[in-house]
């Protein structure tokens, strides 16, 4: 399945609704609709069991929706937790003359910093280096602490594209990586959730980013240092994760820091990130 979040063009702002794609059509589902976060009620009032998921939404009535008519909105809008995690493909690692990483480096953003499919993404008025940091994101479906690698994926909810925007200015001045992370609209996210059981294998996807239609970053989901069930098991060791948590795996080369001339965002350019099987992720930046 895959589902998101959005909201009517020109209708209330605060009226959230759930969504699934069948890949040719968008489709209103009649469910959690009262809730200000429905894709999180959906998998916690299951308790991210897929079969039954999957069969509310196939009993649920269904409205075709318009993709014009269509705000995308970060598929899950109200995350306790938006975890990222550095230095984790060996193609990035090697562009920055660094050793290899023992165990993986983790950091935040704040959920704030979440927006989705087709939002504009507005450029800090002082920042002069925001960079684009293409990424395979998944989505915690149930809570769990010290989960083994063995049943990391019965936790998962499922996969999304995520870019993590990010202030080079601003991180290595503070010399250190939240502010520069988490400036508004720095996680632009979506615009699906693909079920985990579409992708029996999240470690064998193409990844690629795009500025404006430039190939920038083009690698693949195996060129993870760490792979899900060892960021799961990790994270969780002391960090319960809940309904909703998102975690970034990790962008591989090709960011503008590191290029020669380095590359940076400019008003109006647009940033395009592709997942195979999973979709497509764009936003203009102003």
């Amino acid at each position: 399945m895959k589902l998101f979040t959005f909201r009517y063009k020109g209708l209330d702002k605060e009226r959230h609704y759930p969504g699934l794609y069948d890949g040719a059509r968008h489709y209103r589902v009649r469910l959690f609709m009262d809730s200000p976060d429905p894709l999180k009620e959906l998998f916690l009032s299951y308790n991210n069991d897929l079969e039954k998921i999957r069969e509310a939404i196939g009993n649920a009535e269904k409205e075709v929706v318009a993709e014009e008519d269509i705000i995308f909105l970060a598929p899950i809008l109200t995350p306790q937790k938006v975890i990222c995690i550095g230095l984790n493909y060996r193609d990035h690692v090697l562009e920055q003359n660094r050793p290899v990483p023992r165990s993986p480096v983790i950091f935040s953003k704040f959920p704030s910093a979440l927006t989705g499919h087709k939002n504009d993404v507005p450029l800090p008025l002082t920042s002069t280096q925001v960079d684009y940091e293409g990424e395979l994101a998944f989505y915690i479906g149930k809570q769990g602490k010290r989960i083994p690698k063995d049943e990391a994926y019965s936790y998962i909810a499922g996969y999304t594209v995520f870019n993590d925007v990010t202030a080079r200015d601003f991180q290595f001045s503070d010399k250190q990586w939240q502010r520069g992370k988490s400036c508004d609209a720095f996680a632009p996210t979506g615009p699906y959730i693909v079920t985990r059981d579409e992708i029996p294998d999240p470690h064998t996807l193409s990844i690629r980013t795009f500025l404006n239609d430039k190939i920038m970053q083009d690698s693949n989901t195996r060129n993870l240092i760490f792979d899900i069930p060892t960021l799961v098991e990790f994270i969780s060791q002391e960090i319960t994760l809940l309904p909703g948590d998102i975690i970034a795996t990790g962008t591989p080369s090709g960011v503008g820091v590191f290029r020669t001339p380095q590359v940076f965002i400019k008003s109006g350019d647009v940033v395009r990130v592709e997942i195979e099987k999973i979709g497509v992720l764009e936003n203009r930046f102003v």
